[in-house]
């Protein structure tokens, strides 16, 4: 029919002039497939910016104009009044108008500016297109990941081994301090130990030649002052076995003690006698000395005037011989000794022998050997009410300052006096009394004088 064909042709203008519109104006969502499903991109709705415009242009077009009145002579005097009145405003409004056309040239650049924008994003995203994207986008970015994976990797690693070699080098460095140090204290350590050694030395030959010019000057002196020494034997030297009355080798036995308490206390003399090859024991008594200098591989030997003791050490293994001092020493040659040991056997000599004795012993012996004398300590006053009087063979107590006095005299030198056994071990009750008076008074029992040869 002819009225259906032109509502179909209508219809079909109206479609393209839709088409037109849409395409320079585009709206709603673009939606696009993709291969995980689809993307749709939204787009601005431009429409209502459209009629404000036309609303806009239709009011500042009305601007300056007088609505329409009908005829008549009154209408078309108001009418005359509303133009000249609407002419006389005209100055009044222009800036208005100006600003009002302008206004409406920014919404037309801003509705052309939001269009291409929506033109731009319905050409971009199109079926096939928007996918590729995408796609290409996931796998640049697990692209991107695996590269800042490897990245952070050799970083890391870069790091670590940063941080090994520093800690290597450090660890070097620090071995190296420590072995200059060690070395620097070895070396500080071995020359400090040469020097007090040569020093020690030095001072040591100082000292001996000092003592031995003393004791020559000495000597000099008293060869001029005094007269001849007396003849040998024209004193007794000691009270011998046969004028006691009691058996005297039963009386050591019970009141000098057993042969391990004597011997334990020789102990501390050996380091003196260290070194030695010839050592004489002056009064061996029952050989506890011969035995600890033989143990200890030191040769020795001894004398005593008891025939019953000088018996017992030989039965024991030890070189011993009974003679008197007085008659074995001059038989020896001079300097054959280089140790002499004397264990409580100048308290029983004629007090005006010991001089010679010592004098003796210092002929006998080389420069540089030891004489070691022990004897009863008169300084000490416990020893008088306990054993000094006990032994009715002794004739008076020694004093250290005196027997120190004829080593001097005779040639001795270094002469060093040791206590020994302190009283209080032997009378408890003396630790009730102040310590200054045990030690000035009751010091050791007896005492050990060791000096050597100069």
């Amino acid at each position: 029919m002819p009225g259906d064909a032109k509502l179909e042709e209508l219809t079909t203008l109206l479609a393209e002039v839709r088409a037109r519109v849409t395409a320079r104006y585009p709206e709603g969502n673009i939606t696009a497939e993709t291969p995980d499903g689809g993307v749709s991109v939204p787009l601005a709705d431009l429409m209502p910016l459209v009629h404000a415009r036309d609303a806009a242009q239709a009011k500042m077009a009305a601007i300056g104009s007088v609505n329409p009145r009908a005829g008549g002579l009154v209408n078309g005097l108001i009418q005359s009044v509303k133009r000249l009145t609407a002419r006389s405003l005209n100055w009044f409004v222009r800036d208005q108008v100006t600003f009002n056309r302008e206004m409406l040239q920014c919404v037309e650049a801003s509705i052309q500016a939001i269009n291409e924008v929506n033109q731009a994003l319905a050409a971009i995203v199109v079926p096939g297109q928007s996918g590729d994207l995408r796609t290409h986008w996931n796998a640049w970015r697990v692209n991107w990941e695996q590269k800042l994976a490897a990245t952070e990797t050799y970083f890391l690693r870069a790091i670590a081994d940063l941080q090994l070699a520093q800690q290597q080098r450090a660890g070097e460095a620090e071995q190296s301090i420590k072995r200059q140090h060690a070395e620097y204290q070895a070396a500080l350590e071995h020359s400090v130990n040469e020097l007090q050694q040569k020093f020690w030395a030095d001072l040591e030959r100082i000292r001996g030649d000092y003592e031995r010019l003393i004791h020559t000057e000495l000597r000099m002196v008293r060869q001029k002052l005094a007269g001849p020494a007396p003849a040998a034997g024209t004193l007794p030297a000691a009270v011998p076995e046969a004028e006691a009355s009691f058996d005297y080798q039963k009386f050591a036995d019970k009141f000098r003690g057993p042969e391990e308490y004597v011997r334990r206390n020789h102990e501390w003399y050996l380091n003196h006698f260290e070194g030695c090859r010839a050592v004489l024991d002056i009064g061996c008594g029952r050989g506890e000395m011969l035995q600890s200098l033989g143990a200890h591989g030191i040769p020795a030997r001894g004398i005593d005037l008891s025939a019953a003791s000088v018996a017992y050490c030989i039965s024991q293994g030890s070189q011993a011989q009974q003679a008197d001092l007085f008659g074995y020493l001059p038989q020896l040659q001079d300097g054959e000794l280089d140790g002499i040991y004397c264990s409580q056997v100048v308290e029983h000599l004629q007090p005006l022998r010991l001089a010679e004795m010592i004098r003796l012993c210092a002929e006998k012996m080389q420069s540089g050997g030891v004489i070691a004398i022990e004897t009863p300590n008169p300084e000490c006053l416990a020893i008088f009410a306990t054993h000094f009087y006990l032994d009715p063979t002794h004739h008076k107590p020694v004093p250290p300052a005196l027997l120190a006095f004829y080593l001097e005299e005779a040639g001795f030198g270094r002469i060093a006096i040791h206590p020994l056994a302190p009283a209080v071990d032997q009378v408890p009750e003396l630790r009730e009394l102040p310590e200054a008076v045990v030690q000035k008074l009751f010091g050791g029992m007896d005492y050990a004088i060791i000096a050597r040869k100069l």
